[in-house]
């Protein structure tokens, strides 16, 4: 009976577009001798249709998990039974528009080993072509307009293909075959250069090589490179950014030249070859043979390898690492049109390597770093976004707009939360309208409009809470802590915890600035059950930018004040600033208070003269973090008291031991570690306290804070310590790349 003819209907979704899921599917039914059609649906993922015996059609239905494309991910598949209409061969079938927001467009990948070897081979038509790809590699998310995903819905509708391209394309038995991005030097994109070369890459190579700078248009954005091992090209490019203290990334050729410069076991490497191809963050070796400059002041450095054909190309005409760093100026989003890169890139740069295939959605590099055997991430971009992460959130369709730092928006449907590429800092015209751009690119590929009900932080003037009154029926306002250990509920599927979130700034519910948090959280609500002791920020965001001043505002009742900031503190405007940081804690006149613990290793790294002066977000505890990784913490206990109804890490008693420490000459070094120690283990106390009186078994842990290695680490081995399970990101950011997402997870509960 089982090889009587029969008819199957099967509704593939997942990431089934722009991954060469329909040729599979051709190839595996010819395979087979079944009849039917594969079509896309839009968003609504692939249908299939097939006809045969039931042995045969369930045959194809055991190959298809097991066999389909390496960069496809089927989430659901859905088998309908029907009489057959006989059907005598198989086809692919014109796309059509679905319409539940459950296809997904695949992240950009790295050119995959088959066609770095077309583009090699001198006997290849894609010989040195730097747009060589397949199904298997290459553009998607960058290239991609709307569902579903057909060239013409591409930014390669602008080439059409040559007929040895059309061939490829329509041949079932080549891995070209409905390759959306496929082209050849004969019809595809062309590069060019400015001034312009006869060659462009190897004069690029050239100019690298001649401690020059060069503007790289790739594949989702433009890069500024020089050679990293060339002090004086590298302070050049820094200068010319405005970035003068900001670490850079770095691209080496292969991993044998990564083996000069850093330090990487079999986990790390994996991730630096793997297809998504981020910058990994990994420790320098002594005696590095790179610039300092690179990364002044930092014990680590961000290291990739080449994921585009014009990086190879490049690296196939140099021997050594360049700094390839993204090429925005200071607060603004990246580059990627020809005419703004020649006209705010020529100041900076000797010369321009450009193409003139259109981006359609910039995206930033990820950057990853691991931590006690663990990836995290500091930035999800590139190769990751946009897929989404799985969770029931409810029927309704939500959009979260994340912070107003680091930012990142996040769109719910039907189970997927889709969470955008980084964005960045939204305090300013050109990345706000970069955000605006970004959610209407994301509804467009996932066929959605924006949606009724729009998540926002708290804080009352962020220009997103007015964004979300504006764009959205039902405005959602998500307290910036909570977002972060929603984060941790969301991707761990928890419902209630005990939450440690440390970060820089948060508003708070009460209108005060957090930063040092621990809460008894659920999805929908949270309770303030402890945080660091209370401090000033003497001058407000001027404690930020000069940490000096939140050594006052630690010791603010310290009646030996005066000769401490004598001793210990440097401020850029000598004793009479000193003067007016004492007035101003004294009066509490323009000295905003605040729980943060970026703000307390701040006022640490001003201590020990590690940093004064910050340049760029994190640079003083970053810093410290590098410094303190020389040294070994002192056994020092943290102390807790009561205030408010509330347990504090009295950071006023820490800070005055520490100094007692530094006069006592000890290590700078132990010092530094013995403040992140306590810190930690202290903020950890107290978790395990609420967690014991609440019965609750898992104490979880975000915060841009928690990208310590130090302070993530005795965290955890509290936690663990006490019985407890600690749990904290790792599929997104712990910092605010994943605020977007935690607001998703909130405002699905309050629904």
């Amino acid at each position: 009976m089982k090889n009587t003819t029969k008819r199957a209907k099967i509704l593939i979704q997942g990431i089934v577009q722009g991954v060469g899921f329909r040729p599979f599917i051709y190839r595996l039914a010819d395979d087979i001798g079944v009849s039917g059609s594969v079509k896309n649906l839009g968003d609504a993922g692939v249908e299939v249709v097939l006809e045969g015996s039931e042995d045969d059609i369930q045959g194809f239905l055991d190959r298809l998990r097991g066999e389909s494309p390496p960069l496809s991910k089927i989430r659901s598949m859905r088998v309908s039974w029907s009489e057959p209409e006989g059907l005598e061969e198989f086809r692919i079938l014109k796309s059509t528009r679905g319409g539940n927001g459950s296809g997904t467009i695949p992240p950009d990948t790295a050119m995959c080993d088959k066609c770095l070897e077309d583009m090699r081979d001198p006997d290849s038509r894609y010989y040195g072509y730097w747009a060589t790809s397949c199904v298997d590699c290459g553009p998607r998310f960058t290239v991609i307009k709307e569902l579903p995903y057909d060239r013409p819905r591409t930014s390669m509708e602008e080439f059409p293909m040559c007929e040895e391209c059309e061939s490829e394309y329509e041949d079932p038995s080549d891995r070209r075959y409905h390759a959306q991005s496929i082209a050849c030097p004969d019809c595809g994109p062309k590069i060019f250069s400015i001034p312009s070369s006869q060659d462009p890459i190897l004069k690029t190579a050239e100019i690298l090589r001649e401690g020059g700078i060069a503007a790289i248009k790739g594949i989702g954005g433009t890069h500024l490179a020089c050679d990293a091992f060339n002090d004086e090209a590298v302070r050049r490019l820094k200068s010319g950014l405005r970035r003068l203290h900001k670490p850079l990334a770095i691209m080496a050729r292969d991993l044998e030249m990564i083996e000069e410069f850093v330090l990487f076991d079999e986990r790390e490497e994996e991730v630096l070859k793997s297809i998504k191809r981020p910058i990994v963050v990994l420790d320098r070796i002594e005696n590095s043979p790179l610039s300092p400059e690179v990364a002044r002041g930092l014990h680590n450095v961000g290291v990739m390898l080449p994921y585009s054909g014009i990086h190879h190309l490049l690296f196939d005409r140099i021997d050594f690492p360049i700094v390839m760093t993204s090429a925005n100026l200071t607060g603004r989003p990246m580059i990627v049109e020809n005419d703004k890169i020649i006209s705010e890139l020529g100041n900076i740069a000797d010369f321009m390597l450009l193409h003139d295939r259109k981006i359609v959605a910039r995206c930033d590099d990820s950057v990853v770093r691991f931590s006690g055997g663990t990836r995290k991430f500091l930035r999800r971009s590139r190769g990751w976004a946009p897929s989404p992460l799985r969770l029931d959130l409810g029927d309704e369709p939500m959009l979260a707009l994340g912070a107003e730092l680091d930012n990142t928006v996040a769109l719910y449907e039907a189970g997927n939360c889709f969470v955008s590429q980084y964005i960045g800092d939204v305090d300013n015209l050109s990345t706000f309208e970069f955000l605006e751009d970004t959610i209407d690119h994301l509804t467009d590929i996932t066929n959605m409009e924006v949606p009724d009900r729009v998540a926002c932080d708290l804080h009352p003037d962020f220009i997103t809470t007015d964004l979300a009154e504006e764009i959205g029926k039902e405005r959602i306002e998500v307290q910036h802590h909570h977002a972060h250990l929603g984060s941790v509920l969301g991707e761990k599927k928890i419902q209630e915890a005990v939450g440690i979130a440390t970060d820089g700034v948060g508003y708070g519910s009460d209108g005060g600035i957090w930063g040092g948090e621990v809460l008894h959280v659920t999805r929908s609500d949270f309770d303030r059950l402890g945080s660091l002791s209370p401090m000033f920020m003497p001058g407000g965001d001027l404690a930020s930018k000069y940490p000096s001043r939140m050594i006052a505002g630690i010791l603010y009742e310290d009646p030996d004040l005066d000769q401490v900031l004598k001793n210990h503190a440097e401020f850029p405007g000598g004793r009479e600033e000193r003067r007016i940081v004492e007035k101003q804690v004294d009066r509490r006149f323009n000295s905003p208070k605040t729980t943060s613990a970026g703000r307390a290793l701040d006022a640490v790294s001003s201590l020990l003269d590690v940093c004064q002066e910050r340049t760029y977000e994190g640079e003083p505890a970053m810093k410290l973090e590098s410094f303190a990784a020389r040294g070994t913490p002192l056994d020092l206990e943290p102390e807790l008291n009561s205030l408010d109804e509330r347990v504090v890490l009295n950071v006023q008693s820490l800070l005055r031991k520490l100094i007692e420490l530094k006069e006592k000459g000890e290590k700078r070094e132990n010092i530094a570690a013995t403040a992140q120690d306590v810190l930690a283990r202290g903020l950890a106390r107290i978790a395990v306290g609420c967690a014991e009186d609440l019965n609750i078994d898992v104490v979880v842990l975000s915060g841009g804070v928690a990208y310590n290695d130090a302070i993530s680490r005795a965290i955890r081995e509290s936690i663990e310590g006490n019985g407890l399970k600690f749990v904290t990101n790792r599929s997104l950011p712990c910092g605010d790349g994943g605020i977007s997402f935690g607001q998703l997870v909130v405002a699905g509960a309050r629904e």
